[in-house]
């Protein structure tokens, strides 16, 4: 059974304080706690967006998550590729040029990022499709190097769909992300791969950054996937019992650090 809850958000001077749209699983005292993983949309989307498409998804899988859909920081600047499949409003998490040299605000995202974790945590991992999975995939190297979300507690596991290295990093840009990627990153991945999607090759290129990622490939394009097939759903199945395990395993030894 599913519960749901929605804070309302304020506004001030153009920087959103946040929105978000939580699914939170119920679950026995004797069962491994539910990951609670942080949903970030892609661009000019919403988190309601997000919380739309990902619920498409087996109940077998939902029924153990808690999922908290936030909103970027910044309404859209632009016109939305999801105008004539779902009302607004929509949001970005940060602006990039053209030919991604310079990106705006993206300092000022993560620190809205972080300031929702803070208050709404902590969170376990992450969830990111399109623009929310090329922020969602830079933050635990980001974390490592000290140069971003130092508040809160290192992300345990991701989930990335449709999603790459931020663009810019080829000219360092932004620069609190140069060097998320400098070494193997050492986070459980779960990456969604579309046969059909523009950014196929760099799906692959950011995979192969993980240390032994769980990668599904769809037929699908630039999309978030329904899981229809027994070999997607039992895939994401396993993975999150690894998470479920490690998470466990973690409050165990929390536990006995302390006796």
């Amino acid at each position: 059974m599913l519960g749901h809850s929605y804070p309302c958000c304020q506004t001030a001077t153009g920087f959103r304080t946040g929105l978000g749209i939580k699914i939170t699983a119920m679950s026995s005292e004797n069962e491994p706690k539910n990951p609670r993983i942080l949903c970030l949309h892609g661009f000019r989307t919403s988190g309601r967006i997000l919380q739309a498409l990902v619920g498409k998804w087996p109940e077998t899988i939902l029924r153990n998550l808690d999922l908290d859909f936030l909103d970027g920081p910044f309404p859209a600047t632009g016109k939305s590729d999801v105008e004539r499949f779902f009302d607004p409003p929509y949001y970005e998490w940060y602006q990039a040029s053209k030919g991604f040299r310079e990106y705006r605000n993206f300092e000022e995202c993560l620190a809205y990022v972080e300031n929702y974790m803070i208050k709404n945590g902590p969170f376990d991992g992450l969830l990111g499709f399109s623009q929310g999975a090329f922020l969602s995939a830079a933050i635990p190297g980001m974390q490592e190097k000290g140069t971003a979300l130092t508040k809160v507690p290192k992300v345990k596991f991701l989930v990335i769909i449709s999603g790459a290295k931020i663009p810019g990093l080829m000219f360092g840009q932004p620069k609190a992300a140069v060097g998320a990627f400098s070494s193997p990153v050492r986070c459980p991945s779960l990456h969604f791969i579309g046969e059909r999607d523009f950014l196929k090759t760099e799906n692959e290129v950011l995979a192969e950054s993980f240390v032994e990622p769980v990668v599904i490939r769809h037929s699908g394009g630039h999309t978030i996937p329904k899981l229809e097939t027994k070999a997607e759903e039992e895939t994401v199945l396993r993975f999150f019992q690894r998470i479920r395990q490690i998470l466990s395993d973690e409050s165990s030894s929390s536990v006995r650090s302390l006796m």
